[in-house]
């Protein structure tokens, strides 16, 4: 039988890559708990109808990526399906909630670096909080995130789209100036002028650059009310000296979004520079058929996370453990493995790796040094005798000790 391939465009994650993604979703989910959201699990299939109400009929997303079935889809992003989650569990109505999930996502579009067809998300919504205050503090709670994970130069980008009142006047100024210069509009946004015309400033066609410069922007048509919002939620980032850029061609490619929009983006990913984005969608859950409530909220795309730390690390992989274990004799074989295993008992936080399989020290040492430890235990018939355990130092310079197996634990917590 001939080898069968995978599918084009969806990726095994090896072992010796995991490392990283495990940095990362450890790394976000711990801050998200510590900032009081709590986890929501969502199928992977819906109804094709879910995303064509939520993000437009037009939106690329639906008219061009979505792998879809019988009337079902595999789901393209979170927010809609964390939305019809909320509203099924009867979650609205209560009192705010902060949420949040993780998981692949689906898009059928043109293979390129960082753009998978599947692909993996850490998401995360806010239901009935209208002001300000909580669009900056997912924003503060991001910024921690990338200094956590020493991401240090990722750009800020905000902008408000207002309310869709506003939206609805500054689309007819739009089309008015497009319409001037329809001789210059490549096919893409002459299918969007008529249909949404705010799509064609999230053109990426080089062609479109100038046209696009010089197209009129939401902030002088924005109402009173979006204003404010638009004011208080940068007081806050300035408050707290997280640099942006306001860019008022930012509008992001899904038709729920209202007021603060942002994205967090690199110039390490080529053309798929955009790590993290989100905003607020007031109108959602009520399109939904919830009742009126506020949301806001973001997701995070892993892959692409991991690819900037593997920018930032030349040796990018994570160690499997923190002590490795050596065994050399016949004794050590026997007792090792209940000795190791009463030091899982006392050091939960600690990982423990056994060396099994036999082999020479040279060999032993060379498979703990691959694991990434820190430290080597080395229990032989010696040790035994004397009821204690060598530490070699792997990482440090330092001299290789012998420790009490009675002091150990204590030893181990305090280097570790």
């Amino acid at each position: 039988m001939p080898q069968v391939r995978r599918v084009k465009g969806m990726y095994d994650i090896l072992p010796d890559d995991v490392g990283l993604w495990h940095r990362v979703e450890r790394s976000a989910v711990a801050l998200l708990e510590r900032y009081a959201y709590r986890e929501l699990r969502m199928p992977i299939v819906e109804h094709t109808e879910l995303f064509s109400g939520a993000m437009g009929e037009t939106s690329d997303v639906v008219s061009k990526e979505m792998y879809t079935f019988e009337g079902m889809s595999l789901r393209p992003e979170g927010t809609a399906g964390c939305v019809r989650a909320a509203i099924a569990g009867g979650l609205m109505g209560q009192h705010a909630q902060k949420i949040w999930y993780s998981g692949p996502m689906f898009r059928r579009e043109r293979n390129q670096r960082g753009r998978n067809r599947q692909f993996y998300q850490i998401g995360a919504e806010v239901f009935g909080l209208e002001g300000p205050d909580i669009d900056a503090e997912q924003l503060l709670m991001l910024e921690r995130l990338w200094q956590e994970l020493g991401i240090n130069d990722l750009e800020l980008q905000i902008n408000s789209l207002g309310t869709p009142e506003t939206r609805a006047a500054y689309r007819t100024v739009l089309v008015e100036y497009f319409s001037d210069h329809m001789d210059r509009l490549d096919d893409d946004s002459k299918k969007r002028l008529d249909v949404n015309p705010l799509r064609i400033l999230d053109s990426k066609a080089p062609e479109m650059g100038e046209l696009i410069i010089a197209a009129p922007v939401m902030s002088d048509y924005l109402d009173q009310e979006s204003a404010d919002h638009f004011a208080l939620l940068k007081d806050s980032l300035d408050q707290r000296n997280v640099s942006y850029v306001e860019n008022p061609r930012l509008v992001r490619g899904l038709d729920y979004y209202t007021k603060t929009v942002f994205e967090w983006v690199t110039d390490r990913l080529g053309a798929q520079g955009t790590v993290c984005a989100g905003g607020r969608y007031d109108g959602l859950v009520e399109a939904q058929g919830g009742k009126p409530t506020p949301g806001t909220g973001f997701a995070m795309g892993v892959d692409r996370l991991v690819l900037v730390l593997e920018t930032l690390n030349s040796e990018h992989n994570i160690s499997t453990a923190d002590a490795y274990v050596v065994l050399s004799g016949d004794s050590a074989l026997r007792r090792g493995l209940s000795l190791v295993e009463s030091l899982r008992d006392a050091n939960p936080l600690i990982r423990f790796e056994t060396n099994l399989g036999g082999g020479s020290f040279k060999a032993q040492f060379k498979r703990a040094d691959r694991s990434g430890a820190s430290v080597a235990l080395v229990i032989g018939d010696d040790e035994l005798a004397n009821n204690a355990v060598s530490v070699k130092f792997l990482r440090d310079d330092r001299p290789q000790q012998t420790v009490a197996v009675t002091k150990l634990n204590e030893f181990l917590s305090d280097i570790l």
